[in-house]
């Protein structure tokens, strides 16, 4: 019996050793699971901060200005002070204007072994003189290569060699939660880390060409032009602004993405300017009610409010086309188009596609220069009778001479103005106002009451819920979609 034992206890041993194999190996498995999971949230910033720390520098500007002595104190007659101050103001009677320096501090980062260093606009601009220390302690007067104040960006350079420099890495690629670190001179007080993560992208503040990377890592003042930097060491932003009711940093901050400043950095490198793309429309935001006037399938693109002379004429584009496409992009909304064409070389034929009619046609554009062009609108021929009418909640007539002198509207102004919008309205809640000159309706000129009228009529008879008016306001142009139903 007890070989046989034997032998059994001897045929489950493999079986067993194979069991308890595979459970160590899944066991592995997920601890080196975890263990990766672990290393996406970093221990420590040390070694980023090494790494990067030389290629990070303070600024130090200053200027001179003019200060005037004001008003000189008065004292009573016989005061023990009086002989003092009588002093003192003969040597400033003239009351001349006597300059001082002022200082101002700020960040940058050297992006090239050859001196080229980044920073904000807002860091040097005025400055008589641009001082550059290095982590190392190593200072150095900066030239002003360019700037550019739509991004607040500026482009310095110091005469040197093999310089420690970062990289710029693609802004595009990073997730609301990523880490991130930033460096700079917060508050006068020298080199400094701070991290956080994204909190969020595609800020804009105030700037057309506004992308800002949003985060809480703490940037206070003098952190103005650091570099906001991803885990591989590489600036994915430039910080620039925070928003704070005390002046301090309360965890909202803002970085220029790497998207945007790596082409505007080139540009100054290369022409000492910014030479932007431009495609000569004006725009606005299609909404939910101008798609369905515009028999849209969806609330997306730009809707071509004007074009004056300039590329997008040339082209062929017109009031009313709806850009839906551009350089084989597809456009969400006026403010991507109009980073997408900042962004585009200038001289490039670009393919646009548009909606018009209902039909999409692609037509070629060869961009011109925004900081070249010229945004004059060609005016019309003026109307003849004045007729009012109230018509959609508004009070419409031709335009006199009479009209446009009491209105201010500039010669030549044609269509009809708007002088009287009922308060309870629809076209009040949508913005119109006495003075508006309703130029197009349902996408065709209106010079009349008659030509209004007709439109309203199509549209009706077409099924259309709502008319596309083309309005204009001191000359900039906009659609609105009046609903038809209780007219």
């Amino acid at each position: 019996m007890t070989p046989k034992v034997l032998a059994m206890a001897d045929t489950r041993t493999p079986a067993l050793r194979s069991f308890w194999v595979l459970v160590t190996g899944l066991a592995l498995l997920i601890a080196q699971a975890l263990a990766a999971h672990a290393q996406t949230r970093p221990v420590t910033f040390a070694d980023l901060a090494d790494q990067v720390s030389p290629a990070v520098v303070n600024i130090t500007t200053s200027q001179t200005v003019a200060t005037n002595t004001g008003p000189m104190p008065q004292v009573p007659e016989g005061s023990p002070f009086e002989d003092f101050f009588r002093d003192f103001m003969d040597r400033n009677q003239d009351g001349a204007p006597r300059p001082r320096r002022s200082q101002a501090l700020g960040s940058g980062f050297v992006i090239s072994p050859d001196g080229y260093i980044v920073t904000n606009n807002h860091v040097i601009e005025g400055a008589d003189e641009i001082l550059i220390e290095f982590f190392s302690g190593e200072e150095l007067e900066a030239e002003v290569v360019g700037t550019d104040p739509n991004t607040d960006l500026a482009l310095l350079k110091v005469e040197a060699e093999d310089l420690p420099f970062v990289p710029w890495g693609e802004s595009e690629d990073m997730r609301v939660g990523d880490w991130v670190m930033a460096m700079g001179n917060p508050l006068g007080q020298g080199f400094s880390v701070s991290a956080g993560i994204v909190s969020a992208r595609g800020r804009a503040l105030s700037g057309t060409y506004d992308d800002y990377i949003q985060t809480d890592a703490a940037i206070n003042r003098g952190n103005s032009g650091g570099p906001l930097f991803n885990m591989d060491g590489e600036v994915i932003g430039v910080n620039t602004a925070i928003l704070s009711p005390t002046g301090g940093s309360i965890g909202i901050g803002f970085a220029m993405s790497s998207r945007v400043a790596t082409n505007v950095i080139d540009q100054l490198q290369r022409f000492g300017e910014t030479r932007r793309g431009w495609l000569g429309v004006r725009i606005q935001d299609v909404t939910e009610d101008l798609a369905e006037g515009l028999e849209l399938t969806e609330a997306r693109g730009a809707l071509v409010t004007d074009v004056p002379d300039g590329p997008s004429k040339d082209a062929g584009i017109e009031a009313g086309d709806v850009i839906v496409e551009f350089n084989d992009r597809e456009i969400e909304d006026t403010r991507q188009l109009v980073n997408e064409v900042a962004n585009s070389a200038i001289g490039e034929d670009v393919p646009v596609a548009v909606v018009r009619d209902g039909d999409r046609v692609v037509l070629s554009v060869t961009l011109g220069r925004r900081e070249e062009a010229q945004n004059a609108v060609p005016a019309s021929a003026p109307a003849d009778e004045p007729i009012e009418r109230e018509l959609l909640g508004v009070t419409v007539s031709t335009i006199t001479d009479e009209l446009r002198a009491e209105l201010g509207l500039p010669d030549g102004s044609d269509g009809l103005v708007v002088t009287e919008v009922a308060e309870d309205s629809e076209a009040f809640e949508k913005g119109l106002r006495t003075g508006d000159v309703i130029t197009e309706a349902g996408q065709q000129q209106v010079a009349s009451v008659a030509d209004l009228e007709e439109r309203i009529e199509a549209a009706r008879d077409a099924g259309r819920r709502s008319l596309l008016l083309l309005v204009r306001r001191g000359g900039d142009p906009r659609f609105v979609a009046l609903s038809l139903e209780d007219s």
